[in-house]
């Protein structure tokens, strides 16, 4: 069965290489959608200008494509970490279906063909996107909706800004490095959103299940709360060479069978491949992120973006905490990220990312810390395709890693990662 799966993954994975000139040439342009390639570098949420006008349904379909080169060492205070080789990883590949069904609604589904997590296809999900109800009626509210968005499905939700620019999988363009962050807030649940944009503020109100697993099955452990999540923002191009945005966005769940996933809900797993593995086969797909999985969480996160010319900073300030009977344990992440782009058309860049986790599981606890570095550089051969290079130190430190594989632990090494996207 693995043989035959592994076959399979070989084929799709040809096929949507193959098929992405031929699929590319033939593209609709799609209502408020952020463009899958490197024009979607940079972008947040899709704007509400209504630049395309409707004529008719119109499908898109798109895809990418990931392969990493991975020479990295490891070891731990134990010595009982297997020995990293250098070779290539197994690739990875997306599916996307984008529908324009209406005016003013869109579909997007997205299904992984291969990924670290799971060798046969699985539906990562989708959702429906409403920025017009002329569904309802021509013209139907639409002072309101002009600067009103409606999302519903079962998908990531506008948690943070952090998942605008991680990598999804295969979709890896919008990802300076080849890591995402270590406390990786990126779920996907059923969930209903609603969005409002006008003069460069930005507000989001939302609820999810608090699910992964989606269940109907309740028993005498089940203590299943909605979780609700909100965003608050401001983005403005100040000027030809200047761009700012400061969003801050909150996360509260008070279940203590729901709202684990917020920093586990990525399906595909982590970017490092067998990192933290030990010789005795302790290890899984998502190693070298770090879960807390609070129960009754609260999260909240504070995201600045400033572009000035080619130099960009974008950065990360998040506190996850449980409740006080459930602990009281609270970790802090802080990341800061600066990259120059430079290039005729900025298709060069260069910079590099520190991103750091400490705290406690509960208020009894020891300190527990990780920290990370990635230097890096990159190029977008075309819109399409890019390549890039980095070099990854993380280390994990504290008492509170004391008696684990993690005590002493630390990986590094260096990266070479090609995407495709379209």
């Amino acid at each position: 069965m693995k043989m035959k799966n592994k076959i399979t993954q070989s084929m799709l994975v040809a096929f949507l290489i193959l098929a992405s000139g031929v699929v590319y040439a033939q593209q609709p342009t799609l209502q408020y959608f952020r463009p899958n390639d490197r024009a979607g570098v940079n972008v947040f949420e899709p704007s509400k200008e209504d630049t395309v006008a409707f004529d008719g349904v119109k499908v898109r379909v798109g895809g990418d494509f990931a392969l990493q080169f991975q020479a990295l060492n490891q070891s731990n205070d134990l010595d009982s970490l297997v020995e990293l080789g250098s070779n290539f990883n197994l690739p990875t590949a997306n599916l996307n279906l984008d529908v324009q069904l209406y005016e003013g609604v869109r579909m997007h589904l997205r299904t992984y063909l291969s990924s670290k997590n799971h060798t046969e296809a699985w539906v990562k999900g989708g959702y429906v996107q409403i920025d017009k109800l002329d569904f309802i009626k021509p013209g139907f509210l639409e002072g309101i909706m002009d600067v009103t968005r409606i999302t519903v499905g079962l998908d990531e939700f506008n948690y943070g800004d952090a998942h605008f620019r991680r990598s999804d999988n295969a979709r890896a363009i919008f990802n300076p490095f080849v890591g995402n962050y270590i406390m990786d807030a990126f779920s996907t649940e059923a969930f209903g959103e609603v969005t409002v944009m006008k003069n460069g503020f930005l507000g989001v109100l939302g609820l999810t299940n608090g699910k992964l697993n989606q269940s109907v099955v309740v028993n005498d452990n089940s203590d299943n709360k909605a979780s609700f999540f909100g965003k608050l923002g401001y983005d403005n191009q100040i000027n030809n060479d200047l761009r700012v945005r400061l969003t801050g966005s909150w996360y509260i769940n008070k279940g203590t069978t729901t709202g684990n996933y917020l920093y586990g809900g990525d399906r595909a797993g982590s970017r490092y491949y067998n990192v933290m593995q030990t010789l005795d086969g302790d290890g899984n797909a998502f190693e070298g992120r770090f879960n807390p999985r609070f129960r009754q969480l609260t999260a909240f996160q504070v995201n600045p973006f400033i572009k000035f010319k080619g130099l960009e900073f974008f950065g990360i300030y998040e506190v996850a905490s449980n409740s006080d009977e459930e602990g009281a344990g609270s970790f802090t992440q802080l990341a800061a990220e600066v990259l120059y782009r430079f290039g005729n058309t900025e298709q060069f860049y260069f910079g590099g990312r520190y991103n750091t986790v400490n705290g406690k599981m509960s208020d009894t606890a020891a300190d527990q810390s990780v920290n990370r570095l990635n230097v890096g550089a990159g190029w977008y051969l075309t819109g399409n395709v890019m390549a890039k290079l980095e070099y990854v130190t993380q280390t994990y430190e504290d008492d509170g890693w004391a008696g684990t594989k993690y005590a002493g632990g630390e990986f590094n090494g260096i990266n070479l990662e090609a995407v495709i996207s379209f």
